[in-house]
């Protein structure tokens, strides 16, 4: 599949014939640990498919991405930052509804809000171009007879123990590998990794999905598409200027439907952006059905899909393209323990890059990718989850 229009499958499936070298063992793995593969490949444009498997379950998602009229994108499936802050809102619902079951607290008509964003300044031919995450704004809208104070106490607690929380709080510096037209090298400004070097990334074509009766219809959909605009802030091309001072916000609602799934609408304000629907079910490892990924699933898929649209970026606006990037993503998330909250490991990326450049062009992109990559930046720094005052809207009488 060169792209995702050439393709009979859903933009998400669960994969029901995994090559084995999308499925290589973690390492040093425990039983608090939730290690999660991405496995992503650059398509046409600014498209991406990646597979995305917890190494605990063996669970499997492949994933497409593309981006919108800002980088020329063709629009055809959710932007990166979509699926990161559809897996922080899914998985603070997930820590939420446990928290609310065991204080045996009804409610109805529950669900969270969520303004994401992002900052990004310099020069890329500089080199002084760098990505930003700012503050995270979170507010429950619920219908409880609990007191206001208790249902925000909840509301802390739940996200204090999302593993999804842990990469906020926390400051990681991330790892990588290098691979330059089949030859491993050095890298240069970021960090070098020391796990085992993985096979390049291959068997794509051969993922098909399991019987659509065992997974969720429409997992993911376009409720609303970008206007196409020129000449305006976050408007067509916007994003591939090479100097740039601009703010990126991202909404996320999250809800429960009838069936118990999460549904999550993310919109994208600025630059211009199209609004996608997304479906979350909670992995076997916590009593989901798996109908449809998990939050964490969700939060690897962005990180590894904005990484990789920055490599694509930076690549086109030196004018230097690439014949073709690949990635291999290993994230580790840690099972809070009692009283504390859930932790996180360094993310490790191996990056496969062929192309007609040189070995210190190609240590550049990783470089620059890593600088300019919203979601590395998130891994590099405390970036604070601000909860907003609780809302009610039809309170419900004892």
């Amino acid at each position: 599949m060169a792209a995702i229009q050439d393709s009979p499958y859903p933009l998400v499936f669960p994969v029901a014939n995994l090559p084995p070298a999308f499925m290589s063992p973690a390492a040093n793995l425990d039983a608090q640990q939730l290690s999660i593969r991405t496995t992503a490949r650059a398509l046409t444009g600014m498209q991406k498919e990646a597979v995305v498997v917890n190494r605990a379950t063996g669970t499997c998602w492949r994933m497409v991405c593309d981006e919108g009229p800002y980088l020329h994108g063709s629009d055809l499936a959710p932007f990166p930052l979509a699926f990161f802050c559809t897996g922080m809102v899914s998985s603070y619902m997930s820590s939420l509804l446990q928290l609310l079951r065991q204080h045996g607290i009804s409610h109805r008509n529950i669900s969270l809000l969520l303004h994401n964003r992002y900052s990004m300044e310099g020069s890329a031919r500089a080199g002084t171009m760098t990505g930003s995450a700012l503050p995270v704004e979170l507010q429950l809208v619920i219908d409880s007879p609990v007191k206001a104070s208790v249902l925000q106490q909840l509301l802390k607690e739940a996200v204090a123990a999302s593993p999804a929380a842990a990469l906020l709080s926390g400051t990681y510096v991330s790892e990588f590998s290098l691979t330059h037209n089949g030859e491993q090298l050095e890298t240069a400004r970021v960090a070098p990794t020391n796990q085992p070097l993985p096979l390049p990334p291959a068997g794509f074509a051969e993922l098909s999905p399991v019987p659509a009766a065992r997974f969720a219809a429409d997992i993911i959909r376009k409720h609303k598409t970008a206007a196409i605009v020129e000449g305006v802030t976050g408007g067509v091309g916007t994003s591939l200027a090479e100097n740039q001072k601009r703010v990126l916000h991202i909404t996320g609602a999250c809800t429960l439907r009838a069936d118990g799934l999460k549904q999550i609408v993310i919109e994208l304000h600025q630059p211009l952006g199209s609004q996608f629907h997304f479906l979350s079910d909670d992995s076997a490892e916590v009593d989901g059905q798996e109908r449809a990924p998990c939050g964490l699933a969700y939060l690897s898929a962005g990180l590894a899909f904005c990484y990789m649209t920055q490599i694509g970026r930076y690549a086109t606006i030196m004018r230097r393209p690439l014949d073709a990037f690949r990635i291999v993503q290993d994230t580790f998330f840690e099972h809070p323990a009692a009283g504390k909250p859930a932790g996180m490991q360094p993310v490790v990326t191996h990056v496969f890059i062929d192309s007609k450049h040189s070995d210190e062009y190609a240590r550049q992109v990783v470089d620059m990718s890593e600088q300019t990559c919203f979601l590395h930046a998130a891994c590099r720094a405390v970036v604070p989850v601000e909860l907003q005052e609780l809302c009610r809207a039809i309170p419900i009488i004892p």
